[in-house]
């Protein structure tokens, strides 16, 4: 039996997942996408060394695996990296809070991710990973995909079926 341990998926493996299938047909390296995700470059590397074990990533670990990406974000996301809502802070708005949801979803509570500078008062929200904050500020689809992503995480029904079909027409 081989004594290494098997690489498990982490959070941040879905942000650079999701950055990874932003990009499309653009070029991107580990120092673009570690410059734009805020994640070291040597984090980088092994999120996506993980990706590709766990068959998430194909053409030589260029391209994800759309199908695969989306059957992860549906059915292992809200229970790998599940998260309830905590207590009532400032911050930027995600799950049915922020874009497009927001325009489908009527709720008198708010969640946000917790950030000093944020713009809205709301119940928090962990993200993926912490430096998504500074991403999203630079890349406003990886933003709305996050959202949709926590609308899976601690959405009731109505909210993850409609973050699921919004994601499904993106990645599918």
């Amino acid at each position: 039996m081989n004594n290494k341990a098997i690489p498990t998926l982490r959070p941040q493996d879905i942000v650079v997942l999701l950055k990874v299938f932003l990009e499309g047909s653009r070029p991107w390296n580990q120092i673009s996408l570690a410059k734009s995700l805020f994640i070291s470059q040597s984090e980088i590397s092994a999120s996506l060394k993980r990706s590709a074990y766990a068959r998430l990533l194909q053409n030589k670990g260029k391209e994800v695996a759309r199908q695969s990406f989306m059957d992860l974000l549906q059915y292992g996301t809200p229970f790998m990296f599940p998260q309830q809502p905590g207590v009532v802070v400032r911050g930027i708005p995600t799950a049915h809070s922020a874009e497009p949801l927001v325009q489908l979803i009527s709720s008198t509570e708010n969640y946000v991710w917790p950030y000093a500078k944020g713009y809205m008062r709301g119940h928090s929200i962990l993200p993926l990973y912490p430096s998504v904050i500074q991403a999203v500020e630079l890349d406003p689809q990886l933003y709305e995909c996050l959202a949709l992503i926590d609308a899976i995480r601690v959405g009731r029904a109505r909210e993850k079926n409609a973050a699921l079909e919004l994601l499904h027409k993106k990645i599918c």
